[in-house]
């Protein structure tokens, strides 16, 4: 029990031992998903499916927690799984090498208690949330640009996205922005603990709010939706 025993009394030896049953998918590998990947499978969540279509280049090495000067041209996914083996060997980690989308999206995300947005581009996004409300899955959004970051849990049937997306662009203001390194670490870490409080079923979650992160001034505000 020695790897979690600083879980204990964030939870209960009850809730601590249900991680490892639980199936969580994380599509997106890069900037907040290797982050997320990471701490989720320090939690002790079983069951990690990973999802990305890319491989690493030198852009990524300022922010993605995954990427290092050995690994570039390698799987996003798959390096993923590797690393997970070595930090925590008793997660199984399903490396899913290819593009999630509208086809292939309801047999992917099938099977699993929740679902983690870290994709980078607004049309996916659109897309992950309908599939989700189709096979009935909750999933946790988070998004970044420069010094800012914004996070929301979305239940099926809550259409969160479709508010803050209204203009649907298929690009978000990263591209202009940029992304340095501690806004990935920062939100996926708000996703990982929103994730964790649907899966245990305990704690007030993000639904039909956005909490929005000002980490230039150090202003974060809450927006309801309702």
């Amino acid at each position: 029990m020695g790897r979690y025993d600083r879980n204990m009394n964030t939870l209960s030896k009850e809730e601590n031992d249900r991680l490892r049953e639980f199936k969580v998918c994380v599509v997106g590998c890069g900037g907040i998903g290797g982050y997320i990947i990471e701490m989720l499978g320090r939690l002790g969540i079983g069951y990690i499916t990973a999802i990305d279509k890319d491989v690493f280049e030198d852009s990524n090495l300022n922010r993605q927690i995954l990427s290092n000067s050995e690994v570039l041209g390698k799987s996003k996914a798959l390096v993923a799984k590797e690393r997970m083996a070595i930090v925590n060997p008793d997660v199984y980690v399903n490396a899913i090498v290819g593009e999630f989308n509208f086809e292939n999206g309801e047999k992917l995300l099938r099977g699993h208690d929740l679902v983690i947005d870290a994709l980078d581009n607004i049309e996916t996004r659109l897309i992950l949330q309908d599939i989700c409300e189709r096979v009935n899955i909750p999933f946790v959004h988070g998004a970044i640009a420069g010094w800012y970051g914004q996070v929301t849990t979305v239940f099926p049937g809550d259409r969160t996205l479709d508010f803050i997306y209204r203009k649907k662009v298929s690009k978000g203001i990263e591209k202009e922005l940029g992304n340095p390194s501690f806004t990935p670490a920062l939100i996926a870490s708000i996703q990982v603990s929103e994730a964790l409080k649907v899966l245990i079923g305990r704690g007030d979650v993000l639904r039909k709010e956005i909490l929005y992160i000002d980490t230039f001034s150090q202003e974060y505000h809450k927006v309801s939706i309702k």
